[in-house]
């Protein structure tokens, strides 16, 4: 890719520029890096958007099942930080795609989730959870170690 782009024309400069501000997110949708804005673009019917949302969920499911096939099962899938605290819509996705792992979402607990909270199907043999992030509890905790 590099040699490709290099021979288009752009510099070293203008390559990584591409790849570290112009990429992923933003490249695929043209919208935003931002999933908040690509799912509303998606809704609204962009279709860049929504293969950006798709191919996010891909990446996020086949991390997953890599480890499932490490570790031979899996017991809890948890969400956490920006998007799996707040994205009821990507957290469904995922969770639809990890059925035949066992992965059973109720629905009516994804979408009223806030905080934390257990969000599986009573029948799920795996718990699903959103735990929020607490980046301050952490650093406290790690200085009160030292």
């Amino acid at each position: 890719m590099l040699c490709f782009l290099k021979h288009e024309g752009l510099t070293e400069e203008q390559i990584l520029e591409g790849y570290q501000k112009k990429g992923g997110l933003l490249g695929i949708s043209g919208v935003s890096n931002d999933l908040r804005y690509i799912i509303k673009a998606a809704a609204s019917g962009n279709q860049r958007a929504q293969l950006a949302i798709d191919v996010f969920v891909t990446g996020i499911v086949h991390y997953i099942g890599a480890f499932y096939l490490d570790l031979g099962r899996l017991d809890d899938l948890v969400f956490t930080a920006g998007i799996g605290e707040h994205s009821a819509l990507i957290r469904k996705m995922v969770c639809d795609k990890l059925l035949p792992l066992g992965v059973k979402l109720d629905k009516e607990k994804n979408e009223s989730c806030h905080g934390n909270a257990v969000i599986s199907a009573e029948n799920s043999p795996v718990c699903v959870r959103v735990i929020p992030t607490d980046e301050e509890l952490g650093i406290a905790r790690r200085t009160y170690s030292m």
